[in-house]
């Protein structure tokens, strides 16, 4: 459903409150007082108290305003209803709504599903009465309201209305809104929209994410969740938020329990909030783990751009709290400016000898305003330095409200972060009062400081693992992917089930994993027969449906190097399991191959479907200890070469890993290779809830899956099974593959880009005339930014579309062209653009680009596709008129050309 629907709830002309009250502490009271003290004015300058209907039968006037019954008796239609009365009458009065054309709705009424079953019905019919009136959009219910303060609108029945800035808070908590409005007054911090969602039945965090995605005063957004549906419209909206702007996120329940223990090491391993941390930095958010957090970072949010990088440089009148500063920089991973000579030169000659001649820069306890003024402008005019943090204490000859009227001063000058600590008690109030009225990030101890610097500087690293390019691994499986997934789905039993381990590894062989495949042996000496024809030495397993962590019942012989070892352990993991498990079914035992190696390590790797994201991947350090060390690495598939290697190298145990004290290193590739085939293995097949590897053996030379175990649920019934629906992120689109031939002769494989084709995007940058160059990006560059880069490179391919056509026929492939379909966040229209190097015009590669792009844009079903043309390029208009594009003048050097799709069933290919 639109986001554009959402402008009538934040930028309404008229507001109906329907319950309002004259009734002393009401919420229809609060409300109604709200909009009218907001100054509320309309494009034609109409005052609140004409803009806004009092709906409520018991009233002729409220506050000297004519009230009225219903909607229908309104003079015009509201573009927005704040609705307050009781939950059992909701539903019907949103229906009345609807009826009258008012399209926009925030339910601030409680009684819903957080009563229990009764309000869950009552929710679901509120539910029922919105989807009857197409276009309507509905905050709450069940929430506090919204306040956008640029447009004097407070619908809400928060009392405050914070003044105007740049971010817009989005919360599930009505009662921390209220405090966070409360501190915001406090400290002169703004907001460019103010949302309680409360159940967020309709409009929920992905909604308002797109559409403060395009509001032009909203450049971060501050989020509070305690729990999230549609996983998939949330990873897609904040991925593309954060390519450019700041999401900082609070998840509240960080140790709640999972809502069914698992059976597997994964599940026992992959708790709620670890999966959490993992969706939040794949989509580039900033986490903080506590409320102070959340308020420091909405503060220098709302005041700076995000720092370039970690290095801080730290100006304080007392060398202790600089310590304090510098400790928790270092311990957050962050990194003291290094000062260039003409900076040490500069603070030489405006400090006394005494200072520390080093970072932090250390004024000496008397010194006046105008030396912290000298100290701060040198280091803040130092390349090296990405922000610098002010920390003064109140000291016998320290001025601080002097003090801060300089460094407001001066922060005013640049957009490079000014932080000030201000530590103390009355003798800084006034002083704190100056840096907060003049924009400053204020902080009572350096480490809260230092605290939010970092969490912005984290915002900055994690934007740039988005733009990473990772390297191209060719990955060849036995056979077809699409072959594997129907043999698997044919195989699988209807329910839950827990595969055997040899089905399990027939699964894991299928997609290239190495297995040390088991045979079953159900006697003594068929287990000899089996370990004869294998060769010694060999490994015996208990075979058993019922259990799940065989060496905890005594399972598993390890390097059985004869008959005789294998006969008395065959005697022993039977004779165990029954002990342990009286009522397990026990089939036998299984007979592998045992790994020798002077130097191996076991690794754990698993998958684990959660019941928010969908599939999660898992990585750490493995063995019957795996839930002690607890040392693991979480990822949402897709994986791609550099998310799996980030993977392992964020492990405690990667340094053993990598090679240690004269040690080979193990091989990570081939580990990283096994996850690669995993993420592909959980993308095809949903029926896998649970999957380990434990332990993946890795030696120097090979990986070696040495026990599986994995757990279906399937249902056999796939009608209207959306391929990938499963997944948080949309895997590579390998369906948009195709191979074409041009009107020459020439061969040409059209296909998505990826991220790691970045070198030959830019190599088809630099076989594109300046004039070509112009007439697709209307204007020139030699080389293109990262942004640009990005907008081709590395696409969310749930909405944005690039198909390069590369020449099969020659070395590497080079790009002959590139389309690029970017589709809005409603998915009804998408952007249209098409760049091809001067060398392959006027061969039909533009022609054979549009046509796929067409089609695909039509296998996604939209509406309308649109594109903007230079007039003077007549090939492109060509192109164009022909294919029935529809053209509309924008300016002297641009035309609009659009075309719609719905009524267009066939395309030219």
């Amino acid at each position: 459903m639109s986001i554009h629907n959402l402008n009538s709830i934040f930028r309404p002309k008229r507001v109906a409150v329907i319950g309002a009250s004259m009734k002393a502490g009401s919420v229809g009271r609060t409300v109604l007082e709200n909009l009218l003290s907001g100054g509320l004015v309309d494009n034609e300058g109409e005052p609140a108290s004409q803009l806004v209907y009092p709906v409520n039968p018991k009233y002729d006037e409220i506050f000297g305003i004519p009230a009225f019954a219903d909607m229908s008796e309104l003079p015009e239609p509201a573009d927005l209803a704040i609705v307050c009365t009781p939950a059992a009458t909701v539903p019907d009065v949103v229906r009345q709504c609807g009826a009258m054309g008012t399209m926009g709705v925030i339910v601030i009424s409680a009684g819903f599903r957080e009563i229990g079953s009764t309000g869950r019905r009552l929710e679901e019919d509120l539910k029922k009465a919105v989807s009857e009136y197409p276009g309507m959009r509905m905050i709450g219910p069940n929430c506090l309201g919204i306040i956008s303060p640029k447009r004097n609108l407070n619908a809400s029945f928060a009392e405050t209305m914070p003044s105007s800035g740049s971010v817009a808070f989005i919360s599930q908590s009505g009662a921390l809104c209220t405090s966070v409005l409360d501190w915001s007054l406090n400290e002169n911090v703004g907001f460019s929209h103010f949302v309680s969602v409360g159940n967020a039945l309709d409009v929920g965090f992905a909604e308002l994410i797109d559409y403060f995605a395009a509001d032009g005063q909203t450049e971060a957004i501050v989020l509070y969740i305690e729990s999230m549906s549609e996983a998939r419209r949330f990873m897609s909206a904040a991925r593309a938020f954060t390519l450019t702007k700041p999401i900082v996120v609070y998840k509240a329940g960080r140790f709640a329990e999972s809502a069914q223990a698992a059976a597997s090491h994964t599940g026992a391993l992959a708790g709620v909030d670890a999966v959490y941390e993992s969706a939040f930095t794949r989509a580039g958010l900033v986490r903080v783990l506590d409320m102070e957090s959340l308020f420091d970072c909405a503060e220098l949010l709302s005041r700076y751009r995000v720092p370039d990088g970690p290095r801080l440089a730290i100006v304080t009148n007392a060398g202790g709290p600089g310590v304090m500063a510098t400790d928790a920089l270092l311990a957050a991973h962050g990194k003291l400016a290094e000062l260039s000579d003409s900076t040490m030169r500069r603070l030489d000659e405006v400090l006394p000898p005494t200072w520390s001649h080093g970072n932090p820069v250390d004024v000496i306890g008397d010194a006046p305003p105008e030396r912290f003024e000298d100290a701060v402008k040198a280091v803040h005019q130092d390349p090296g330095v990405d922000a610098v943090l002010v920390v003064l204490t109140p000291q016998a000859m320290t001025n601080p409200t002097s003090t801060a009227r300089r460094l407001a001063a001066l922060a005013r000058q640049s957009g490079r972060p000014v932080l000030a600590a201000w530590m103390g008690g009355p003798a800084v109030r006034e002083g704190i009062a100056i840096l907060n009225a003049a924009g400053v990030p204020t902080y009572p101890t350096p480490e809260q400081g230092v605290r939010a610097f970092m969490q912005m500087s984290r915002y900055a690293r994690n934007r740039d693992l988005l733009y990473e390019t990772p390297r191209r691994l060719t990955i060849n499986f036995p056979q077809p992917r699409p072959q594997t997934r129907q043999e698997f789905r044919d195989r699988l039993p209807e329910g839950d089930n827990i595969l055997s381990e040899g089905d399990s590894k027939s699964l894991l062989a299928a997609y290239g994993i190495p297995t040390a495949r088991p045979q079953l042996a159900t006697s003594a000496e068929d287990a000899v027969s089996v370990a004869k024809a294998i060769g010694f030495p060999v490994v015996l397993k208990i075979q058993s449906p019922d259990i799940s962590h065989k060496t905890d019942v005594g399972g598993v012989e390890l390097n059985l190097s004869d008959e005789h070892a294998v006969r008395d352990a065959f005697a022993r993991v039977t004779k165990a399991a029954r002990e342990h498990q009286r009522e397990a079914r026990i089939d036998g035992v299984t007979i592998q191959p045992m790994v020798l190696a002077p130097y191996k390590t076991e690794i754990i790797v698993g998958a684990k479907k959660d019941p928010v994201f969908g599939p999660v991947l898992m990585v750490g350090a493995g063995g019957t200890a795996a839930e002690v060390f607890r040392d693991m690495a979480f990822e949402l598939p897709p994986l791609t070469e550099r998310l799996a290697r980030r993977m392992v190298e964020s492990l405690r145990t990667w340094p053993l890993l990598a090679g240690f004290r004269g040690r080979p290193p193990f091989d990570v590739d081939g580990l990283i290779d096994v996850l690669l085939r995993l993420s592909a293995l959980v993308a095809d097949n949903p029926e896998v809830q649970e999957l380990d590897i434990n332990p993946l053996l890795l030696t120097p030379d090979q990986v070696h899956a040495v026990d599986a175990r994995i757990r279906t649920v399937s249902t056999r019934d796939t009608r209207g099974e959306r391929q990938f629906s499963h997944l948080a992120i949309r895997p590579y689109p390998e369906e948009f593959v195709a191979e074409r031939t041009l009107r020459d002769g020439t061969r040409v494989r059209l296909r998505p880009v990826r991220p790691e084709d970045v070198p030959r995007w830019r190599d088809l940058i630099t076989r594109c005339s300046p004039e070509s160059i112009r007439r697709r990006f209307r204007y020139l560059f030699s080389e293109p930014t990262r942004e640009v880069t990005a907008r081709f490179c590395f696409c969310d391919y749930d909405r944005e579309l690039s198909i390069v056509a590369e020449l099969t026929d020659e070395p590497n492939c080079p790009m002959a062209g590139v389309v690029q379909l970017l589709a809005d966040a409603d998915h009804e229209s998408a952007e249209f653009g098409i760049l091809i190097p001067d060398a392959w015009q006027n061969n039909g590669l533009g022609s054979l680009l549009t046509d796929y792009c067409l089609d695909i844009a039509r296998t996604w079903g939209l509406k309308r596709v649109f594109a903007e043309a230079d007039p003077a390029n007549r090939r492109v208009l060509r192109l164009f008129e022909n294919r029935g594009f529809t053209a509309k003048p924008i300016d002297i050097d641009s035309t609009m050309y659009h075309k719609e799709l719905l009524s267009d069933a066939t395309a030219t290919n």
